[in-house]
Formats: structure tokens, sequence, C-alpha cells
């Protein structure tokens, strides 16, 4: 039987591995909680959106991952006529099509996985898919198997809500047989048809009091492959366990001999591997929280990420993939490789997963693949779909923009897919799943297994090239410096002391000392009211600085990230389809009512002059954690002492979290974006209402918050003209949340407490010391 690669299944290559390929595909599940049903690609906007598959041609693969999902084309002749013209669309191209039904799902509505006409239904829709698509030869009729048993009918997450044992077995042995008669179904049609069989494959680790419970986990997690490889018999580790939960003698009986049928047969094991795929059992519960906290009959502990507490680290992918190889002897690929995290980190996780897969095959391991996953992102699977407040992942496109944003992912997916090769600063330095930062517990010591092997980079590096970050020690260069390094990257951060940013002399001495990879500007001048008593000294912190930084990263081929202003405008509001007022977006012309605004929009332009490929990044009114000026904690901190807050309602500004504009602007630079981009939480607001907004979530008294009292600008000592509206919007993608997300993040650290108890906190009025 050949899979996808070619070769065949149980046997190694008779000669050289073929060179280790690049697969892709889309996050695409959809499942039911409760009465909500989940549909990745419709959050994503596929489903209306032409030139999708274009942009997957684009990376050089040859084979992809692709959903027929049961749920969605049930009876839905729209869906079927949109499938129809992506697949002719990849077969047109050459693009082999890895065809899913069930992905996390429990089939369309009057069926689940505890009910017996889930086999008969799927296998059905198998025969239809197949017969419309003969030509499609791999399959995955469902993915994950184990996983959405689990999820669905022993955690009671997913429909249909089970949680016990006996369900659970269910579920997972209705799903291998819907897989086993689906395949029959498709191979009756296609001889040639491929059993492409994906499972989530992580480890449990523990210390030696619950060695048993490891045990059964780890034999467990193999039980989809198990069970499609007729390995489930009565001999086998877990036969007497599933047994003792269900009456499933027989059916584990015809699910073992239909394996032994050729028109069963598995092809390729998918291995699905995630950072937190490996876990760790502790009964010292007290280290961990509640959320974490389960047991067994015998005894209570808490499961957790294993990467979060083992000291010498999880075994990792390339000795899972061998672990599997030995086992079972079939073709491997890694079919998902996604993480949710910052740009760089994908960019790592993706380049050890790649690096995992040549492992394996120097090790003798027969991989064929590694699959970048969620190309498209993915969409609140950070609450395992279980809520829908639309916290969103990005993959290789970024689909918060007005079209898919390709990110840094897609160089990085073409060059492995067409060369094997990829360079980026962000792969000479580890992950943070490598780091000693990602313990967040007390450091324990698993046993029944071996810390994973250092990495094997895909390039070498003479050195570790630093980010750059001039005026370190203004609020916004401290957060880049100390948002950097927890990022993992290596920072050079100069103080203005340290460099002059307005000699240019001095400019290049420092970036051929340093010889960074990007430079942050975030030096200025950042007095908006005393600009207008020193515009001169005003335009050389904010003009000269900005454009000798451009003029010397770009004859270095270096990136550069500044930093612009609200204030660039501010002449009158924009009317917008008979409303009074829209946020200011990237197109509009700046047009400054002030010396502070006028120095930035003058940067501006030179900057983009000086630097075609430099990143401006313009935002509004920021608040942080670690500075003591901003307008949130004076004013809670204020309220805290039992003073009177004074506060300006007739400007309307976007409050900005320090934290996510350090992190979106970080992002946009590893993505070697460029030009201007908009950046600010989402929402507008006075200072009177952000005043009264955080004190409200920081749990004052209505009677406490009353001493919030609303004014005009010049009450509180403005003398700078400030627009009553400058509120920004992006049309280039909205990256941030909105802006009470932010403000709860910000609260939890408590930085008004810290303003309160700082020397420098008096009473004057506060909104007069805290302009962005």
């Amino acid at each position: 039987m050949r899979h996808p690669c070619g070769g065949v299944a149980g046997q190694a290559p008779a000669g050289p591995l073929p060179p280790l390929e690049m697969w892709a595909g889309v996050e695409c599940t959809i499942n039911r909680v409760g009465a909500y049903w989940h549909d990745q690609l419709e959050r994503s906007g596929h489903y209306a959106r032409p030139g999708d598959v274009a942009r997957i041609a684009s990376l050089g693969v040859r084979v992809v991952r692709w959903p027929v999902l049961w749920e969605r084309h049930q009876d839905n002749p729209a869906a079927w006529a949109h499938t129809e013209r992506v697949l002719s669309e990849f077969r047109a191209r050459g693009i082999r099509v890895i065809a899913g039904l069930v992905h996390h799902g429990s089939g369309p509505r009057g069926t689940h996985l505890l009910d017996d006409g889930f086999v008969r239904g799927l296998t059905a829709f198998a025969r239809d898919v197949a017969e419309r698509f003969p030509w499609i030869d791999a399959w995955t009729p469902v993915n994950e198997p184990l996983t959405t048993a689990r999820f669905s009918a022993l955690y009671g997450v997913w429909y249909p809500h089970a949680a016990n044992d006996r369900a659970f077995v269910r579920a997972l042995l209705t799903q291998i047989q819907a897989m086993q008669q689906a395949m029959a179904a498709v191979r009756a049609v296609n001889p040639r048809a491929e059993l492409v069989a994906t499972e989530d494959l992580g480890f449990t680790h523990v210390n030696a009091a619950l060695r048993y419970q490891a045990a059964f986990e780890n034999e467990r997690r193999w039980l989809t492959w198990d069970l499609l490889q007729g390995m489930v018999q009565p001999q086998h580790a877990l036969w007497k366990w599933l047994t003792r939960q269900a009456p499933v003698a027989r059916t584990l009986d015809t699910i073992a001999a239909a394996a032994a049928d050729p028109a069963h047969a598995l092809s390729l094991i998918g291995v699905n591997h995630y950072v937190t795929s490996e876990r760790f059992l502790d009964e010292a519960m007290a280290f961990y929280p509640a959320h974490t906290h389960g047991g067994n009959r015998w005894h209570r502990y808490a499961d957790v990420e294993a990467v979060r507490v083992v000291r010498d680290g999880p075994l990792g992918p390339a000795a899972l993939l061998l672990q599997a190889w030995r086992r079972y002897g079939v073709p491997l690929a890694i079919t998902e490789a996604h993480l949710g995290c910052t740009r760089e980190q994908q960019m790592r996780w993706l380049a050890d997963l790649w690096s995992a897969a040549q492992e394996a095959r120097a090790a003798g391991a027969d991989v064929r693949a590694v699959t970048p996953w969620a190309l498209f992102g993915s969409y609140d699977w950070d609450s395992l779909l279980t809520e829908t407040r639309g916290h969103y992942e990005s993959g290789a496109w970024d689909m918060r923009a007005a079209r898919p944003r390709p990110t840094a992912l897609v160089p990085m997916i073409r060059a492995l897919a067409t060369s094997g090769q990829y360079h980026h600063p962000a792969l000479d330095i580890d992950g943070w799943w490598r780091h000693p930062r990602r313990l967040e517990y007390p450091p324990r010591r698993g046993v029944l297994a071996r810390p994973a092997p250092a990495r094997t980079r895909l390039s070498a590096a003479a050195r570790t090239s630093p980010l750059l970050v001039v005026g370190a020690r203004g609020m916004l260069g401290s957060a880049f410096s100390r948002l950097a390094r927890e990022r993992g990257w290596t920072v050079v951060a100069l103080s203005r002391q340290e460099l002059d940013a307005t000699d240019a002399a001095a400019i290049g001495r420092a970036l051929d000392v340093h010889a960074p990879w990007a430079v942050i500007n975030a030096a200025g001048w950042v007095r908006v009211d005393a600009a207008e008593r020193e515009p001169d000294a005003c335009a050389r912190a904010n003009v000269q600085t900005a454009e000798r930084l451009a003029a010397a990263t770009a004859a270095r081929g270096l990136q550069l990230c500044t930093f612009s202003s609200d204030l660039v405008f501010g002449d009158a509001p924009v009317p917008q389809q008979g409303r009074a007022v829209r946020p200011y977006v990237e197109s509009d012309t700046p047009a400054p009512g002030n010396c502070y605004g006028r120095s930035k929009a003058v940067a501006d332009e030179r900057v983009r002059a000086a630097h075609r490929d430099a990143l401006v990044v313009r935002t509004s009114a920021l608040f942080g954690d670690w500075d003591l000026g901003n307008v949130v904690s004076r004013a809670l901190a204020a309220l805290h002492r039992g003073d009177d807050v004074l506060a300006p309602h007739d400007s309307v500004v976007s409050p900005t979290y320090v934290t996510d504009l350090v992190h979106a602007a970080l992002d946009l630079l590893v993505d070697r974006e460029r030009g201007v981009w908009h950046v600010a939480n989402v929402g507008a607001c006075s200072w009177y209402a952000l005043a009264c907004e955080a004190a409200a979530m920081a749990g004052f008294s209505p009677r406490v918050r009353a001493r919030i009292t609303a004014c005009r600008s010049f009450d509180v000592g403005w003398t700078a003209p400030r627009p009553a509206y400058s509120a920004l919007s992006s049309e280039r993608a909205t990256l941030l949340p909105a802006l009470d997300d932010a403000l709860h993040r910000h609260l939890r650290a408590r930085a008004w407490e810290r303003v309160a108890r700082h020397p420098s906190f008096h009473d004057a009025p506060v909104a007069a010391r805290s302009h962005a």
C-alpha cells in the first residue's frame, strides 16, 4: 500500500529516504459545545474569500491536509459547490490533498459519538465524497479520535458532554469503526486510496508515587494507532481495562479483524505534537493552581505541562517520533506544527519540529514530512473552544488584516519546502521551551523519560545578532528592553547618555559595534506642553534622531521601527457616513495642531524617505505596568490616597496598553512589515471616561469613584492645543484587543499601588501630568 510520499506501509524504504517534505494544513475544526457550533474556517473568512488556494500554492508545498467536513456538507449544496472549486484548483496546481471528514466533531445534528448511527452516517458520507472526487487518494476520515473522545466523553468539554470511562471507550471505538468502514467505502471507489491516521502524541511524566498512572496514560496514548493496526487483542496491556469499562470485547475483535483486511490498512501515521502535549503528574498539589487538580480512585494529583515543571525538560518530538516508528514501523509525518505564541516563537517551534524530524530520520525512522498547521490561524483554542471570546492565534497568514497578511512564517515555510534551509535572526535563539524561564513551578525530576537533546539549528550563525533599543530609559524603551528579553531576544539597550541619537557618527559607530538585526527607536521628546515653549529642541529630538537612525540603518540593510503619535492629527474630526467622527487611519492626511504633533509628522515623512523599509508605528495615550506617569496608575493611586482626580472630558483618544503595543510592534518587525501602521487598543474614550472605567474595574466603590471630576482640557493646565478627537484605527490590520481587555490585564499587575507608594507622587491634577 503506497502512501502520500511513496513507499510501502509497515516497511522501511529499501534505499535512502527521499528529502524531508513540507506539507501544509488549515485549522478546520467544526465541533459542538452545547448548542453552539464552532467552524474555524467560517470564522477565518475562508468560505467567502477567493485566493486561499493560490496563497497555499505560493508556499511551494505539494501536499495539503484539507477538510471536506461532514458537519458542513450535510444537506448543504453551497458547501459542496465551494469544495468543488477549491479541490479542483488544488488538483490543477498539482497539489495532493489529504481529505479530512471529521475534525474534532461529533457529526451533524441527529448523531454524535455515542450514537450507533455515527458509523453508518460517516461511511455513507465518505462514499459520497469519494464518488464526487475519485482522484483524491489520501484520507483522514476522523482526526485525532483518541483526543476527541477524551474531550467529548471523558472530560465533558465537547458534545455530547459525557464524562466517564465507559463513554470514553464507546466514543473512541465508534470513531475507529467509522474510520475503518469509511476507508472501506472510499477504497471501493478508489482501491489506491490511503489512510492517514492522525493523533496527538505526547508523554506523561511523574515522580515515583504515580508511576502506575503514567504507565496507564503512556499506553493509552497509542490506542488510535494500536486499534487501527489490529494490536488491541486479549494480550494488549489495556484489554482488561477497556473491556471492564464497557462490554466491548466483541467490538474490539471486530476492529482487530478488520485491521487485517487491506481495505482498512493504515498507510501513514500522522503525529500531532504541541508544546503542551507532554504532561507531568504530581501528588504535591500545593505547588499548583486549583484548576490543575484532579486524580483517580487512589490518588489526588495535579496535571500540568511537563515543560513548565520538569527540570531537565520534556522528551521532545524527535524521541516521540522514534517511539512511534519502533512501535509500528509505519511511515510517519508530523501532521500539525503550530504554536500560539509570539511570531519568533512560532518560527522557533517550526524549526524545532523540522530539526526533530531530521534527527528521527538520522536515527532510522521513516519520517516523510512536517506540516505547518493553522495557516490562517485559529480561534478560541485557548479555552478549548468552550468560549467565544474571539481569541485569535495567527498562523502563516494573519487574518486580522483587510486581506490575509503574510507573516514571517510564509518565507520560512517556502524556503524549507523548496530548499530545506532557512535563516532568520530569530532562529539563532532557542525557543522558550528550552530556556530556564520556562519553569513556572518548583523544578521536579520526572521518571520514565530522558530529556530532549539540544536542537539542531537550521543554519549556523557565528554570533547572535541583538535587537538594539535606542532610548532605553524612557517608558517605551524600557518596556521594549524588558519584553523583548522575555521573548528570548538578545537586547542591547542604549540610553541617551550612552548614545547621542542626534549624532550621525555616533549612531554609525553603535551599529557597527553591536551589529544588530534591527533597531527600535524609542528615543525622543515626549513632553507635549513643553514643546510649545521649546519647539527647536523638540524638533531636534524627534526629527533628527529618527531621520539619522533611518539613514544609518538603511545604509547597513537593517530593519528599523520608530514611533509616532495620534497628535499628527488634530485640525478637525473626520466625517463618515453621517456620523460625527471616525478614527483616523493610515491613509488620512496628517494635520497637526501643536508643535509636538508637527515634529512627529515631519519625522514620519523623513524616516520613510531615508529608509523605504522602515516601520513607523503610530499610537496613542500609553499606559503600562512599569511607568509611574501614566494616567491610569496616577488616577487610581490618587483615589487610593483619598485625593480628588481631575480628568478632561473634551479630548477623545485611543488608550493603548504598552505591553500590547510592544508585542505587536515586535511581531511586525519580525514579519518585515514596512510603512505606517496604526497600533492601538480597540476603543476610544475621553480621559475622564478612562479614569472612571479603570476605577470601576479596580474595585473602587461608587462613593470613591465620585471623586473623579470631569473638566475641560485647560482646567488641568494643558498649554499645547489638543484635538477634540484623535482616536486611531487601522485599515491595514486590527492587531490589538479591546481596551477593556487591556485594562483588565493591566490592573492585574496593580501598578497603581506602586505609584501610590512612590515618593514623587503628590496630589497635583492627575491628567495634567499624563499625556501619551
